[in-house]
């Protein structure tokens, strides 16, 4: 097993998402290089994974005294009355001494580049940088970095980074939820819910049953599979790209992007945690697949990365749902106990694993549920409860417990 490196040496940035403090916490403790998230302005998640001015500065102090960086999502597409409130927000964020922002638009990156020249600007997967000549007028408006649009191959990748300037950063996703649409750029929200995924109010609208008719060609086809749910024929499969990380890395991507500032921090964790230990070397791309099947995610595939179109054909399958997320760590096992915060159902009899940064799941069997007056109980069946449990040594705070479904 060898670690992940760049052509000229070093590790590619592993970059996690979050949309509350919780979130910024696990990142950090699962070793997230970077962690982007969204403020109070013009961020395209739903307001509920967008932090206030308050929360950003915290989320700001606590990156940045780990030695992180913070990257704030600007990346709606701006309207009218949204252009003059840029500088005054651009200049917000450089005093909370914001490493980058993301940009989509391209209005917006030329008012916050005029507004604070220093302030890092990178430019959004939504603004669908295709080729080497639009990622050339983007490094001449100031723009540092490129999220590469998703409908890239890595040999596109290759000649992109080739023909473009050498401090130009290439970022591109490597795991997590895909939209069905051009680089996420998608309207069906917007016409079937009235909310618009291009202004962060996406009601996943291409994840919901349709039942296909071709009223006009008769004798032409396309074949869907259906059960008792209906179809999810415009609902794509979830990118997961552990076995192309090397190749990735070799074309000159030097930011590995985890999606998910809507996912849970369990999720975060074992996403983070999984792609830490590959990028150093310590877990096989085997290994890790095995270990990102026990988060909820639909079908995996590999994108456009190796120009197969059977990877991006519709996920027909659902929602792989293998492990529950039982329950954090509040302190370090003592003892041969260890008090816990509930969020799902266990028992005593249960195989419990231990997902603790830096190293793969071990497993134990719990043995004795007490509550919080001390008393035996035979089943956890509450969240947010504080119970007490048998446990092996080595087990730290904020540590999380699960189990197979």
């Amino acid at each position: 097993m060898n670690e992940i490196l760049m052509p000229g040496g070093g590790k590619p940035e592993l970059l996690a998402p979050a949309g509350d403090m919780e979130a910024v916490r696990t990142a950090l403790r699962f070793g997230a290089d970077a962690i982007y998230l969204g403020g109070p302005f013009m961020q395209l998640r739903a307001s509920s994974a967008g932090f206030d001015e308050e929360r950003l500065a915290e989320a700001s102090r606590l990156i940045h005294a780990a030695g992180k960086r913070m990257h704030v999502t600007v990346n709606c597409f701006a309207e009218n009355d949204e252009i003059p409130r840029l500088a005054e927000y651009a200049r917000f964020l450089r005093d909370l001494s914001v490493d980058a922002v993301i940009v989509s638009d391209i209005g917006a990156v030329a008012e916050i580049k005029a507004a604070v020249p220093d302030l890092e600007i990178h430019l959004s997967t939504q603004a669908n940088c295709m080729n080497y000549r639009a990622a050339q007028v983007y490094y001449d408006m100031g723009v540092s970095r490129i999220v590469l649009a998703r409908e890239l191959s890595i040999e596109q990748i290759a000649e992109l980074r080739a023909k473009t300037p050498k401090d130009l950063q290439l970022e591109a996703f490597i795991h997590g939820a895909m939209c069905m649409a051009y680089s996420g750029r998608c309207m069906l929200s917007a016409f079937l819910a009235g909310r618009s995924g291009n202004r962060g109010q996406c009601a996943q609208t291409c994840r919901w049953n349709y039942y296909l008719m071709e009223e006009k060609r008769p004798g032409e086809f396309f074949k869907v599979e259906e059960d008792e749910r209906g179809m999810t024929i415009l609902s794509s499969k979830e990118l997961c790209c552990v076995d192309i990380l090397q190749q990735m890395a070799d074309a000159g991507v030097c930011s590995f992007k985890m999606e998910g500032r809507m996912r849970t921090p369990f999720y975060i964790a074992t996403v983070c945690n999984t792609y830490r230990l590959l990028i150093d070397g310590k877990i096989s791309a085997a290994q890790a697949r095995t270990e990102l099947d026990t988060t909820s995610h639909r079908p995996f595939c590999t994108g456009f990365y190796l120009s197969d179109p059977g990877e991006v054909a519709p996920d027909t399958g659902g929602y792989v749902r293998e492990y529950l997320f039982v329950a954090t760590a509040l302190e370090d096992s003592r003892a041969g106990k260890l008090r816990i915060q509930t969020r799902n159902p266990f028992a005593a009899g249960d195989k419990l694993e231990v997902l603790s940064p830096g190293k793969l799941p071990e497993s134990f069997i719990v043995e004795r549920i007490e509550d919080e007056d001390g008393q035996p109980i035979a089943r956890s069946a509450h969240p947010m409860r504080t119970l007490t449990i048998n446990a092996p040594e080595g087990i730290k705070k904020e540590d999380l417990l699960r189990k197979k479904a």
